[in-house]
């Protein structure tokens, strides 16, 4: 099987907020279809989806990482310039969850949460 699209959907109590958040962090579109009555967003990127955002009303942030709330899913952005990326997701409205490693090492991660609370993570460098 072959499928036309692969998209990672995102549970979220707030759909609006959370497709906002990635379509403009991915520098992309939020797209409602007209079927869904607000409660699925596709955020498209040139034309095509590349993330869901489906109306979960008793979404449960993960705490990750602390372990009471495991970790249900994770993104990782390669990204060239770590500061002005980990930057711009605060400035969008998500949260630093972990400084794992310093912004000016050569390679390393942070760890991030979108405003619904699903973790990411910022790489950069050579990763083992």
């Amino acid at each position: 099987m072959r499928p036309r699209h692969r998209v990672v959907v995102l549970d979220a109590s707030d759909v609006p907020s959370e497709s906002r958040f990635w379509a403009d962090l991915l520098e992309g579109e939020v797209v409602v279809p007209s079927w869904s009555d607000g409660r699925w967003h596709s955020v498209h990127l040139e034309g095509q989806p590349v993330l869901g955002v489906q109306h979960a009303p008793d979404h449960v942030p993960p705490t990750w990482p602390d372990p009471e709330v495991r970790q249900q899913v994770h993104l990782d952005l390669e990204v060239d310039d770590p500061a002005a990326a980990e930057a711009e997701v605060l400035a969008k409205g998500g949260r630093l969850l972990l400084a794992a490693d310093d912004l000016g090492a050569a390679a390393g991660f942070r760890a991030c949460a979108d405003p619904a609370g699903h973790p990411f993570c910022l790489t950069w460098g050579a990763q083992a």
